[in-house]
């Protein structure tokens, strides 16, 4: 199966209590479709400026992924650095350039717009709107979103939520969007909004998958060190959305197997937890399946019971 993403492709700039590195590739569509293209054929929609390097190019396509919808205009790329605190559970933006991101507005290839699987980054809402209009025959469509657009795009955000199946999340956006603190309470309200899945991603503490009929708590892959945290959700929704899709299961039949549900949450945690490892997209160069597949066997181990 084929699955579509839609985000940002960027470089960033890191600092973490284990180095710094000025310039390296980052961006929310460049984590996901990375992370999902060890599960599925992946494809992407994203814009980058005449900066944009060849090499990372060339290292996108490596990983099978299909860059007809990447974009090139005049300009620079999306830039964006941060610091994280000691214990990196924090982290404080130095510098946002919008650049050419600043002008994105995704139009499909045609041979993108019968794909079956849409993952939607972090974008306007009503961008992911304009995509999800954009497709024909659609099994699942997927999303994220963030604080910003919650507080100051709030309707257009409803808008979008009631056409898709899944939204993944952090618990601070899931508390900000519920207006409810206590997390099962705030996925009742974020169901009734129109999707009928619920990841919530919790950083170090792991994430929670909530459907009407129940809810699966995993845990987070316990490193010996984290490097660097820049994409780990990312790449964590990358897993999720990436199993989903090279399985084929639709999440909307009541037939949804629970079983593939839990196995494609873990798959979401593995690939997070191999992001951390080396800074920015590095450790993704040389990570094969049989990596991830014997993590997928620790988690196996280390949580049952």
């Amino acid at each position: 199966m084929s699955l579509v993403v839609v985000g940002s492709v960027a470089y960033d700039g890191v600092e973490t209590p284990h180095g710094r590195v000025e310039r390296m590739l980052g961006g929310a569509c460049t984590y996901i479709s990375l992370a999902a293209s060890y599960f599925t054929r992946t494809a992407i929609v994203a814009v980058v400026g005449d900066d944009f390097c060849p090499q990372d190019e060339e290292f996108l396509a490596s990983r099978g992924i299909d860059l007809t919808g990447l974009e090139r205009a005049p300009g620079k790329t999306f830039f964006w650095s941060g610091v994280y605190s000691e214990d990196m559970n924090e982290r404080t933006t130095l510098r946002t350039d919008l650049n050419v991101f600043a002008n994105f507005n995704p139009k499909l290839p045609e041979d993108y717009r019968n794909y079956p699987y849409l993952f939607l980054g972090n974008i306007q809402p009503a961008l992911q709107r304009s995509v999800r209009a954009q497709m024909n025959g659609l099994r699942l469509v997927g999303g994220d979103t963030m604080n910003y657009w919650i507080s100051n795009a709030r309707d257009e955000l409803l808008a979008a939520l009631r056409e898709w199946d899944c939204l993944l999340i952090n618990d601070g956006e899931a508390r900000q969007l519920s207006g409810h603190y206590n997390l099962r309470r705030a996925a009742e309200t974020i169901l009734d909004m129109g999707p009928h899945t619920l990841i919530v991603k919790r950083g170090e503490y792991g994430a929670i998958l909530f459907r009407r009929d129940g809810h699966f708590v995993a845990p987070a892959y316990l490193l010996d060190k984290v490097l660097d945290p820049t994409g780990a959700g990312d790449s964590f929704a990358g897993g999720f959305f990436g199993y989903l899709a090279g399985c084929n299961i639709d999440l909307r039949e009541d037939r949804a197997d629970p079983r593939e549900l839990r196995r494609a949450v873990i798959y979401g945690s593995v690939m997070g937890s191999f992001c951390c490892e080396q800074f920015g997209v590095e450790r993704f160069r040389t990570l094969t399946r049989a990596e991830i597949d014997e993590r997928f066997e620790e988690f196996q181990k280390f949580t049952g019971f």
